[in-house]
Protein backbone atom coordinates (compact mmCIF):
# COMPACT_ATOMS: atom_id res chain seq x y z
CA UNK A 1 0.00 0.00 0.00
CA UNK A 2 1.38 3.74 -0.97
CA UNK A 3 2.42 5.92 1.99
CA UNK A 4 0.42 8.55 3.45
CA UNK A 5 3.25 11.33 1.72
CA UNK A 6 3.13 9.23 -1.74
CA UNK A 7 -0.61 9.43 -1.92
CA UNK A 8 -0.05 13.20 -1.30
CA UNK A 9 2.54 13.89 -3.57
CA UNK A 10 0.50 12.16 -6.43
CA UNK A 11 -2.74 14.54 -5.30
CA UNK A 12 -1.22 17.62 -5.11
CA UNK A 13 0.65 16.81 -8.71
CA UNK A 14 -2.61 15.81 -10.21
CA UNK A 15 -4.25 19.20 -8.77
CA UNK A 16 -1.47 20.92 -9.96
CA UNK A 17 -1.78 19.76 -14.07
CA UNK A 18 -5.56 20.13 -13.57
CA UNK A 19 -5.59 23.73 -12.75
CA UNK A 20 -2.43 24.13 -15.77
CA UNK A 21 -5.09 22.56 -18.35
CA UNK A 22 -7.72 24.89 -17.00
CA UNK A 23 -6.09 28.05 -17.21
CA UNK A 24 -4.70 26.58 -20.89
CA UNK A 25 -8.01 25.77 -22.37
CA UNK A 26 -9.30 28.84 -20.51
CA UNK A 27 -7.22 31.94 -21.97
CA UNK A 28 -6.65 29.63 -25.80
CA UNK A 29 -7.78 31.68 -28.54
CA UNK A 30 -7.37 28.49 -30.61
CA UNK A 31 -10.25 26.08 -31.28
CA UNK A 32 -7.37 23.23 -31.79
CA UNK A 33 -7.95 22.57 -27.80
CA UNK A 34 -11.25 21.48 -28.60
CA UNK A 35 -11.42 17.40 -29.69
CA UNK A 36 -12.22 15.89 -32.98
CA UNK A 37 -15.38 14.34 -32.91
CA UNK A 38 -13.62 10.95 -33.49
CA UNK A 39 -12.16 11.35 -29.99
CA UNK A 40 -14.56 13.49 -28.43
CA UNK A 41 -16.43 10.17 -26.94
CA UNK A 42 -12.60 8.91 -25.37
CA UNK A 43 -11.97 12.86 -24.25
CA UNK A 44 -15.89 12.97 -22.69
CA UNK A 45 -15.27 9.31 -20.92
CA UNK A 46 -11.94 10.50 -19.31
CA UNK A 47 -12.85 14.08 -17.90
CA UNK A 48 -15.85 12.13 -16.71
CA UNK A 49 -14.41 9.11 -14.92
CA UNK A 50 -11.88 11.87 -13.35
CA UNK A 51 -14.66 14.11 -12.01
CA UNK A 52 -17.19 11.74 -10.66
CA UNK A 53 -14.00 9.71 -9.12
CA UNK A 54 -13.48 12.79 -7.18
CA UNK A 55 -17.22 13.40 -6.24
CA UNK A 56 -17.46 9.24 -5.34
CA UNK A 57 -14.20 9.80 -3.54
CA UNK A 58 -15.14 13.04 -1.87
CA UNK A 59 -19.26 13.63 -2.07
CA UNK A 60 -19.27 16.81 -3.92
CA UNK A 61 -17.20 18.11 -7.28
CA UNK A 62 -18.74 16.11 -10.13
CA UNK A 63 -20.86 18.79 -11.28
CA UNK A 64 -19.38 21.41 -9.93
CA UNK A 65 -16.05 20.04 -11.93
CA UNK A 66 -17.78 19.13 -15.22
CA UNK A 67 -20.06 21.81 -15.68
CA UNK A 68 -18.12 24.83 -16.21
CA UNK A 69 -15.14 22.56 -18.14
CA UNK A 70 -17.47 21.28 -20.27
CA UNK A 71 -19.29 24.99 -20.86
CA UNK A 72 -15.37 25.80 -21.59
CA UNK A 73 -15.25 23.59 -24.59
CA UNK A 74 -18.04 24.95 -25.68
CA UNK A 75 -21.11 22.85 -24.49
CA UNK A 76 -24.72 25.08 -23.92
CA UNK A 77 -25.52 24.57 -20.23
CA UNK A 78 -29.47 22.89 -21.35
CA UNK A 79 -27.18 19.96 -23.01
CA UNK A 80 -24.76 19.94 -19.95
CA UNK A 81 -27.13 19.86 -17.37
CA UNK A 82 -29.46 16.75 -18.16
CA UNK A 83 -26.14 14.84 -19.02
CA UNK A 84 -24.55 15.76 -16.06
CA UNK A 85 -27.85 14.57 -14.23
CA UNK A 86 -28.11 11.06 -16.39
CA UNK A 87 -24.59 10.47 -15.78
CA UNK A 88 -25.11 11.19 -11.79
CA UNK A 89 -28.13 9.78 -10.97
CA UNK A 90 -26.61 6.42 -11.61
CA UNK A 91 -23.41 6.81 -10.76
CA UNK A 92 -24.59 8.58 -7.11
CA UNK A 93 -26.88 5.72 -6.11
CA UNK A 94 -24.21 3.33 -6.92
CA UNK A 95 -21.43 4.94 -5.06
CA UNK A 96 -24.13 5.24 -1.90
CA UNK A 97 -24.50 1.83 -2.43
CA UNK A 98 -21.22 1.10 -2.67
CA UNK A 99 -19.91 2.78 0.30
CA UNK A 100 -22.57 1.22 2.11
CA UNK A 101 -21.18 -2.16 0.90
CA UNK A 102 -17.86 -1.35 2.31
CA UNK A 103 -18.66 -0.09 5.87
CA UNK A 104 -18.06 3.97 5.07
CA UNK A 105 -21.64 4.68 5.96
CA UNK A 106 -25.01 2.66 7.54
CA UNK A 107 -26.98 3.19 5.40
CA UNK A 108 -30.14 0.60 6.65
CA UNK A 109 -33.77 1.65 7.47
CA UNK A 110 -33.73 3.02 10.85
CA UNK A 111 -30.05 4.15 10.90
CA UNK A 112 -29.39 7.72 11.77
CA UNK A 113 -27.63 7.78 8.62
CA UNK A 114 -30.64 6.76 6.27
CA UNK A 115 -33.00 9.28 7.78
CA UNK A 116 -30.60 11.94 7.22
CA UNK A 117 -30.35 11.04 3.29
CA UNK A 118 -34.29 10.49 3.41
CA UNK A 119 -34.55 13.96 4.36
CA UNK A 120 -32.10 15.97 1.85
CA UNK A 121 -33.37 13.72 -0.80
CA UNK A 122 -37.07 14.96 0.00
CA UNK A 123 -36.11 18.06 0.66
CA UNK A 124 -33.69 19.00 -2.25
CA UNK A 125 -36.37 17.55 -4.96
CA UNK A 126 -38.41 20.96 -4.03
CA UNK A 127 -35.19 22.69 -4.85
CA UNK A 128 -34.54 20.54 -7.76
CA UNK A 129 -38.21 21.66 -9.25
CA UNK A 130 -37.84 24.82 -8.63
CA UNK A 131 -34.45 25.20 -10.31
CA UNK A 132 -35.29 23.44 -13.68
CA UNK A 133 -38.38 25.38 -13.72
CA UNK A 134 -36.60 28.42 -13.88
CA UNK A 135 -33.43 27.78 -15.97
CA UNK A 136 -34.63 26.59 -19.09
CA UNK A 137 -36.60 29.83 -19.24
CA UNK A 138 -33.36 31.91 -18.27
CA UNK A 139 -31.10 33.32 -21.00
CA UNK A 140 -28.08 31.59 -21.24
CA UNK A 141 -25.43 34.79 -20.00
CA UNK A 142 -27.60 34.44 -16.42
CA UNK A 143 -27.11 30.84 -15.81
CA UNK A 144 -23.56 30.75 -16.78
CA UNK A 145 -22.98 33.59 -14.34
CA UNK A 146 -25.13 32.05 -11.77
CA UNK A 147 -22.71 28.55 -12.34
CA UNK A 148 -19.28 30.98 -11.67
CA UNK A 149 -20.62 33.13 -8.67
CA UNK A 150 -22.33 30.39 -7.17
CA UNK A 151 -19.16 27.55 -7.95
CA UNK A 152 -16.68 30.46 -6.57
CA UNK A 153 -18.95 31.10 -3.21
CA UNK A 154 -18.85 27.22 -2.50
CA UNK A 155 -14.84 27.03 -2.96
CA UNK A 156 -15.06 29.65 -0.60
CA UNK A 157 -17.50 27.87 2.09
CA UNK A 158 -14.99 24.66 2.06
CA UNK A 159 -11.91 26.82 2.90
CA UNK A 160 -13.65 28.86 5.44
CA UNK A 161 -16.96 28.04 6.90
CA UNK A 162 -16.00 25.51 9.07
CA UNK A 163 -15.25 28.99 11.72
CA UNK A 164 -18.62 29.54 10.69
CA UNK A 165 -20.33 26.47 11.42
CA UNK A 166 -22.57 25.87 14.49
CA UNK A 167 -23.51 22.36 15.90
CA UNK A 168 -25.64 20.04 13.74
CA UNK A 169 -29.10 19.88 13.37
CA UNK A 170 -32.67 19.25 11.15
CA UNK A 171 -33.13 22.22 10.16
CA UNK A 172 -29.54 23.00 9.11
CA UNK A 173 -29.93 19.47 6.85
CA UNK A 174 -33.11 20.78 5.35
CA UNK A 175 -31.32 24.14 4.47
CA UNK A 176 -28.67 22.92 2.85
CA UNK A 177 -30.49 20.25 0.62
CA UNK A 178 -32.72 22.40 -0.77
CA UNK A 179 -30.07 25.12 -1.71
CA UNK A 180 -28.00 22.30 -2.83
CA UNK A 181 -30.48 21.09 -5.11
CA UNK A 182 -31.83 24.29 -6.64
CA UNK A 183 -27.88 24.52 -7.49
CA UNK A 184 -27.76 21.21 -9.23
CA UNK A 185 -31.15 21.51 -10.75
CA UNK A 186 -29.74 25.17 -12.43
CA UNK A 187 -26.05 24.25 -13.12
CA UNK A 188 -25.76 20.48 -12.79
CA UNK A 189 -23.24 21.39 -10.26
CA UNK A 190 -23.31 22.75 -6.59
CA UNK A 191 -24.97 20.01 -4.44
CA UNK A 192 -21.93 17.84 -3.21
CA UNK A 193 -20.24 20.93 -1.81
CA UNK A 194 -23.00 22.36 0.12
CA UNK A 195 -24.77 18.59 1.18
CA UNK A 196 -20.78 16.77 2.00
CA UNK A 197 -19.11 20.01 3.65
CA UNK A 198 -22.30 20.93 5.61
CA UNK A 199 -22.51 18.46 7.21
CA UNK A 200 -18.67 17.23 8.07
CA UNK A 201 -18.78 20.75 9.84
CA UNK A 202 -21.94 20.00 11.28
CA UNK A 203 -20.68 17.13 12.83
CA UNK A 204 -21.28 14.33 10.78
CA UNK A 205 -18.30 11.87 10.35
CA UNK A 206 -16.66 12.54 7.08
CA UNK A 207 -17.62 9.05 5.78
CA UNK A 208 -20.91 8.64 6.59
CA UNK A 209 -21.51 12.37 4.67
CA UNK A 210 -19.65 11.27 1.66
CA UNK A 211 -22.23 8.14 1.30
CA UNK A 212 -25.46 10.18 2.64
CA UNK A 213 -24.47 12.77 -0.19
CA UNK A 214 -23.88 10.11 -2.97
CA UNK A 215 -27.36 8.53 -2.30
CA UNK A 216 -29.48 11.44 -1.86
CA UNK A 217 -27.79 13.29 -4.53
CA UNK A 218 -28.57 10.11 -7.03
CA UNK A 219 -32.29 10.50 -5.97
CA UNK A 220 -32.17 14.15 -6.53
CA UNK A 221 -30.65 14.09 -10.02
CA UNK A 222 -33.75 11.07 -11.22
CA UNK A 223 -36.22 13.62 -10.55
CA UNK A 224 -34.07 16.94 -12.14
CA UNK A 225 -33.05 14.87 -15.63
CA UNK A 226 -36.98 13.39 -15.63
CA UNK A 227 -38.46 17.17 -15.60
CA UNK A 228 -35.36 18.47 -18.07
CA UNK A 229 -36.35 15.79 -20.21
CA UNK A 230 -40.23 16.39 -19.97
CA UNK A 231 -39.76 19.91 -20.50
CA UNK A 232 -36.71 20.43 -22.99
CA UNK A 233 -36.49 17.00 -24.49
CA UNK A 234 -33.40 14.21 -24.67
CA UNK A 235 -30.07 14.94 -23.71
CA UNK A 236 -27.52 15.26 -26.59
CA UNK A 237 -26.46 11.20 -26.65
CA UNK A 238 -23.14 12.30 -27.70
CA UNK A 239 -22.54 13.55 -24.39
CA UNK A 240 -24.62 12.03 -21.90
CA UNK A 241 -23.47 8.26 -22.79
CA UNK A 242 -19.91 8.85 -22.74
CA UNK A 243 -20.30 10.75 -19.36
CA UNK A 244 -22.49 8.01 -18.05
CA UNK A 245 -19.53 5.12 -19.10
CA UNK A 246 -16.64 7.31 -17.73
CA UNK A 247 -18.95 7.98 -14.53
CA UNK A 248 -19.44 4.38 -13.59
CA UNK A 249 -16.23 2.68 -14.01
CA UNK A 250 -14.72 5.72 -11.64
CA UNK A 251 -16.85 4.28 -8.86
CA UNK A 252 -15.32 1.39 -7.31
CA UNK A 253 -12.40 3.12 -7.46
CA UNK A 254 -13.29 5.75 -5.90
CA UNK A 255 -15.03 4.11 -2.31
CA UNK A 256 -11.74 2.34 -1.98
CA UNK A 257 -10.19 5.70 -1.61
CA UNK A 258 -12.46 7.04 1.28
CA UNK A 259 -10.37 4.47 3.38
CA UNK A 260 -6.81 6.06 2.41
CA UNK A 261 -7.04 9.34 1.12
CA UNK A 262 -6.28 12.00 4.28
CA UNK A 263 -9.49 13.86 4.69
CA UNK A 264 -7.68 17.41 5.60
CA UNK A 265 -5.98 17.29 2.23
CA UNK A 266 -9.50 16.37 0.37
CA UNK A 267 -11.18 19.78 1.46
CA UNK A 268 -8.27 22.22 0.98
CA UNK A 269 -8.13 20.49 -2.58
CA UNK A 270 -12.00 20.65 -3.20
CA UNK A 271 -12.35 23.94 -2.19
CA UNK A 272 -9.30 25.82 -3.73
CA UNK A 273 -9.83 23.86 -6.92
CA UNK A 274 -13.82 24.84 -7.08
CA UNK A 275 -12.78 28.53 -6.38
CA UNK A 276 -10.26 28.38 -9.08
CA UNK A 277 -13.15 26.92 -11.47
CA UNK A 278 -15.74 29.49 -10.33
CA UNK A 279 -12.65 32.41 -11.02
CA UNK A 280 -12.37 31.14 -14.52
CA UNK A 281 -16.06 30.57 -15.23
CA UNK A 282 -16.34 34.31 -14.97
CA UNK A 283 -13.35 35.12 -17.05
CA UNK A 284 -14.83 33.34 -19.79
CA UNK A 285 -17.82 34.99 -19.33
CA UNK A 286 -16.78 38.81 -19.87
Amino acid sequence: MLSEKTIRTIWKVGITLAGIALIIVTFSASKSLVPDAKYLFVVLLVMSFFAEYIDSSLGMGYGTTLTPLLMLMGFSPLHIVPAVLLSESISGISAGLLHHSFGNVDLKPGTKSFKTMIVLAACSIVGTVIAVLIAVSLPKLYVKLYIGVMILLIGVFILFGKRYAGRFSLKKIIALGTIAAFNKGISGGGYGPLVTGGQIISGVPEKNAIGITSFAEGIVCIVGFILYISLNGLPQWNLAIPLVIGAMLSVPLATLTVKILPSDLIRKSIGYMTAFLGILTLIKIM
